[in-house]
């Protein structure tokens, strides 16, 4: 049974936070602070001495940074919010699990743990400007509206690496129990996953059937994203010998922060997008663990 669990731990997660839609919005205030805890238990586990800036972290910045406001000025005509759900799923910052898959398909993990510091902290830059520039909050001045989101995004994503850096040298006990709680991230993403489904599911719900085409149009939005981004982060990978690691790193987002945001500062509908994103990045990892394990197989038949 356990097993079981274990294995559907994403459909399960989010069938139960659809199921219950309706009251999952009194448990949205606690999905900021589950994504703090998940983040500071990752920055805890990083070893210090693994942290190299590498050339292909550039290009992959570039085009994460960049890429995301690019996209959104060049589908902002066709459509909004189809355009701030693409940007979205290429600002999001890596899956703090991503060094986990990249290990088991035969990565650099040490490449894709240091890509995952240097992504939240650029993001916790650029986020808050990108999000200013679309608009949502006409009524304030530009800077004024950056300072806005920037007050709650950069502590989020930067607060957390400065508390695992000092509890490693001041609390190290504290450390060391956090540490030694099994699997504490792992519940901690499926209660975060829970909750923002529901969350979604309550919004498309309430704002009826009119909106199944933009819902849709965003399923396969983040479709197309994330497929181009695996392979984006695959071809810059080549050039310096390691396409696992880039891949992985472009490609495998942290959904739960994207919902977040989405539900926190663009259209309601958008997070529509990190959603469908979710199942589209576990079926690429699904595949590519498939390969790797049949691959394997073979070698030692």
């Amino acid at each position: 049974m356990l097993k079981f669990i274990k294995e559907w731990t994403l459909p399960l997660a989010m069938t139960a936070g659809a199921l219950t839609h309706t009251w999952m919005g009194r448990l949205s205030f606690l999905t900021p602070y589950l994504i703090f805890l998940m983040l500071l238990i990752t920055f805890c586990k990083m070893s210090w001495k693994d942290i190299r800036f590498h050339r292909a972290h550039i290009w992959l910045l570039l085009i994460q940074l960049a890429g995301s406001a690019l996209i959104y000025m060049l589908l902002r005509p066709l459509d909004e919010v189809a355009a701030q759900g693409a940007m979205l799923c290429v600002l999001a910052p890596t899956a703090t699990a991503a060094a986990v898959i990249t290990g088991m398909l035969g990565g650099n993990v040490g490449f894709l743990t240091a890509y995952v510091l240097f992504c939240n902290v650029a993001v916790a830059m650029v986020a808050p400007v990108e999000f200013a520039m679309i608009g949502q909050h006409e009524d304030l001045p530009f800077l004024l509206s950056v300072w806005y989101i920037c007050r709650k995004v950069f502590p989020l994503l930067i607060l957390p690496l400065l508390v695992a850096f000092g509890l490693r040298l001041w609390a190290p006990k504290v450390h060391r129990t956090l540490l030694n709680i099994p699997k504490l991230t792992f519940y901690l993403w499926t209660i975060a996953l829970a909750i923002v489904t529901g969350i979604t599911v309550h919004d498309m719900l309430n704002r009826g059937t009119a909106n199944l085409q933009t819902a849709l149009g965003l399923a396969v939005v983040s479709l197309v994203i994330c497929c181009l981004q695996f392979l984006t982060g695959r071809c810059i990978g080549r050039r310096y010998g390691d396409p696992i690691s880039s891949g992985q790193g472009l490609g495998q987002k942290n959904t739960i922060l994207a919902l977040w945001m989405a539900q926190t500062y663009l259209h309601p509908l958008v997070s529509i997008a990190p959603a469908t994103y979710i199942l589209w990045q576990n079926i690429i990892n699904s595949y590519q663990l498939w390969r790797r394990n049949k691959q394997k197989t073979e070698k030692e038949t």
